[in-house]
């Protein structure tokens, strides 16, 4: 029997819902029509006055939020709440230098909690788990969205963010782990650990996961949860919108739900930016309606995807969210960070490089590589291979400051790289990531 945590919410009819978010969005835009300047003039230029959005029906009126006017506003352009009220912040990778960073008031805090705690207990869990979190703490929203959500089901809860891969399997078998959250790419590197130290899944108590932070396919899902002898579960979830829990997988495992109580979510064409019926594939817009520090309404993830209204074996409600199918802008995610290639473009200039470069993302041995070969000018070029080999470490160190994580940089000789007269091919994405 599946386990809800609010069940009131998780299996609400469709009219209660509507009319909750009818009345929470009908607050929310005047709450930040009054409070947020840079979305007030985004309003007033599209002529749209907080009493002609009704009910949701009218949130198509609403203008759209994107990363660009996000880093236009940053840092503190799109707050709605005085800082006074804010209890902490997170932040995403900056794009080219500057970061997105969201506030987040109590409530705030409570309301995302509540969203993992219903995730958590999706996959299975309860008190009387013990779940090890072995996302990255800090800024980045995974290891704290977890570590509430867990907090509030009352698990036995293990902060042990990511990495130090021998520590987390000892703690794993001291402390009889049940439940493993961390990116899909770190589950499988430790179940690849587990079998390469002699051991078998018997040799621990795992019997749920929850993977998220990056794409994955479902033979990655079935490798880990044979390797780990667990059952795998997706959460989905972005920094500008709270962090992960936004959406939430269920024991039927086709598609997440949505936390529709909290999040709206749209389907528009990311072209012309009209909304499209439901089963259609187009870009997901989020529009959250109880969040008070850093509301965005009709925002933009560039996340493909559909929607489902289709009836869940477990009972719940919710909409849901097929995995998303890639993305409308050019954005990878390596290791669960988020990386573009105007970071890596920007990195290079600085540092006096042509902007003639190949990006070569692959997955070996479920880890995720980044290699980055890059032209050089005729004076950078040096046929000493240990003056060489220092440009490349020096690149390498720039780009991880950037991007937070370690390429591996191939400076090649000038003009080898093929120019394009078209768009220009600066990535190759070799990891099988969609079906």
């Amino acid at each position: 029997m599946e386990k809800y945590w609010n069940p009131e919410i998780e299996c609400m009819s469709r009219e209660d819902m509507k009319k909750l978010q009818d009345e929470r969005l009908v607050a929310q835009v005047k709450h930040v029509y009054d409070n947020v300047k840079y979305y007030r003039d985004l309003m007033d230029k599209k002529g749209v006055k907080p009493e002609d959005i009704k009910d949701t029906e009218d949130l198509h009126k609403l203008p759209f939020l994107s990363k660009a006017d996000l880093r236009d506003a940053y840092p503190y352009g799109l707050l709605a709440k005085p800082l006074s009220d804010c209890v902490r912040i997170h932040s995403t990778s900056g794009t080219t230098g500057k970061r997105v960073v969201a506030f987040y008031t109590q409530n705030d805090i409570d309301m995302w909690d509540n969203c993992v705690a219903r995730a958590i207990t999706a996959a299975g869990g309860t008190k009387d788990d013990v779940c090890q979190i072995a996302y990255g703490f800090g800024l980045f929203t995974g290891g704290a969205g977890l570590n509430g959500g867990s907090h509030k089901v009352g698990c036995l809860t293990v902060p042990m963010s990511s990495g130090n891969t021998d520590r987390q399997i000892t703690f794993m078998q001291d402390l009889g782990a049940t439940i493993l959250c961390c990116t899909p790419s770190y589950a499988a590197y430790i179940g690849e650990t587990v079998h390469e130290m002699g051991l078998t899944p018997d040799d621990l108590k795992l019997k749920a996961g929850i993977f998220g932070a990056e794409p994955w396919t479902e033979e990655m899902r079935r490798s880990i949860e044979k390797s780990l002898g667990l059952k795998a579960y997706d959460i989905y979830g972005l920094t500008e919108t709270s962090g992960p829990g936004v959406a939430f997988e269920c024991s039927e495992q086709t598609g997440m739900h949505i936390n529709e109580d909290n999040f709206i979510p749209e389907i528009i064409d990311p072209e012309t930016g009209e909304v499209l019926p439901e089963g259609e594939v187009g870009e997901l817009v989020f529009t959250s309606i109880t969040k008070e520090a850093f509301p965005l309404l009709r925002y933009r993830t560039r996340d493909l995807c559909v929607l489902s209204r289709k009836k869940c074996s477990c009972g719940r409600t919710l909409i849901k969210m097929a995995k998303p199918m890639g993305r409308s802008d050019d954005m990878m995610i390596i290791r669960g960070v988020n990386v573009f290639p105007s970071q890596i473009e920007t990195v290079l200039i600085e540092q006096g490089y042509s902007p003639n470069y190949i990006i070569e993302v692959d997955r070996v041995n479920n880890s995720d590589t980044l290699d980055i070969s890059v032209e050089m000018n005729p004076e950078q070029f040096s046929d000493k291979v240990k003056d060489m080999q220092k440009q490349e470490r020096a690149l390498a160190d720039a780009m991880k400051l950037m991007i937070g994580i370690n390429p591996k940089v191939h400076l090649v000789s000038p003009k080898s790289i093929t120019r394009s007269e078209g768009k220009a091919v600066r990535v190759i994405d070799k990891r099988k990531l969609h079906d």
